[in-house]
């Protein structure tokens, strides 16, 4: 049971962070900030594909997280019963 609850939470949490992230894109995107990384500008296009991912990501994490009806795994049986 612990193993469970341990895999929710985690999946809740990487959740948020990754909506945090894709939050952050969308921002940037509105606001039209122009970042720069080692004198290279980094074009738009990287955070419309960076808050596309972070959100698919982000609603994976919470969809599981949230679950109720979580996948206990060991207790299934696989293959054919005797």
């Amino acid at each position: 049971m612990n193993a469970i609850l341990s895999q929710k939470t985690y999946s809740f949490i990487s959740g948020i962070i990754f909506a945090v992230v894709a939050l952050v894109h969308l921002w940037r995107i509105a606001a039209g900030w122009e970042v720069i990384a080692y004198g290279t500008v980094i074009p738009m296009w990287v955070s419309w594909t960076g808050m596309i991912v972070a959100g698919i990501l982000a609603f994976c994490g919470l969809s599981f997280g949230l679950r109720r009806d979580a996948i206990i795994y060991g207790s299934q049986k696989f293959g054919p019963t005797s």
